[in-house]
């Protein structure tokens, strides 16, 4: 079984120790805005040097600077090493992870960064599970034939793997009361689907409006490094409270037209 997101890339252990990574190195000072040596950024972040090396090989992130034969890394690499990892975490692919950080200089400052891990972070946590079909018959209380996981599918609550096994996508619970409502599968189907399509249309049209009343007029301002702390926070209080200003504003639309009806 196997939870996701985990850990951040790995790659096979690391090679001999290189003059950058020899003990006998000249050792750099571990505070929060020094310089690091390779093993202290691998210990830093939990990403494996030769990860690293892996990265600056991709032109992930830039070179170090050297001192004498030692390579020292500052914090503008600790946080894009982050960024990389967290990105990894949320189920980026490399291909896209190169295709981001491409538009990000390398010279960046952590402020700089912490911005884009706001702008990538979930609106809404997802905790994704991957199970076997045994162990997804044993969470449901009976044996779930292809039926009753493709009506699973199609709601959202599961996603069939390529190898068989299956993607939980949070709990089980809720799939299953649908199911066993007595409401016809095409109903559930179809009500899922329109709620996709808008819903879509609708994070759509919202990330549209961000980005040409909030981050634009930010660009054009020439990125001022005082907006960059300010907008990462005003972004993380936004994102709850759309949220539950979403659902609250679906209940009430559901109610009118309701009464609407009614009337």
């Amino acid at each position: 079984m196997a939870v996701h997101p985990t850990a951040r890339p790995t790659a096979p252990a690391s090679p001999p120790a290189s003059p950058e990574t020899s003990p006998a190195a000249e050792p750099a000072d571990a505070g929060p805005a020094a310089e690091l040596t390779v093993d202290q950024l691998a210990e830093r972040t939990g990403i494996s040097v030769r990860t690293i090396r892996f990265y600056a090989g991709r032109g992930l992130i830039g070179p170090p600077r050297l001192r004498g034969r030692t390579g020292l890394y500052g914090p503008e690499h600790v946080a894009r090493l982050e960024l990389i990892g967290e990105m990894s975490a949320l189920g980026f692919t490399l291909a896209a992870i190169e295709r981001h950080l491409g538009r990000v200089p390398h010279d960046a400052g952590p402020e700089d960064l912490a911005l884009h891990r706001a702008l990538l972070t979930p609106w809404v946590p997802e905790h994704l599970e991957d199970v076997s079909r045994d162990e997804l018959d044993r969470r449901a209380g009976r044996p779930l034939d292809d039926a009753a996981v493709a009506d699973l599918q199609t709601l959202g609550i599961v996603e069939v793997l390529d190898d068989g096994t299956v993607r939980l996508h949070g709990a089980l619970g809720p799939g299953l009361d649908m199911l066993d409502s007595g409401l016809p599968p095409t109903l559930l189907r179809d009500s899922q689907a329109l709620i996709a399509a808008h819903t879509t249309a609708l994070a759509e049209d919202l990330m549209e409006l961000f980005q040409r009343e909030v981050l634009q007029p930010y660009r054009d301002a020439g990125r001022p490094a005082a907006q960059r702390v300010r907008l990462a926070a005003a972004l993380a209080r936004l994102k709850p409270i759309t949220v539950q200003g979403l659902v609250a504003a679906f209940g009430r639309a559901v109610n009118r037209t309701i009464r609407d009806q009614v009337g």
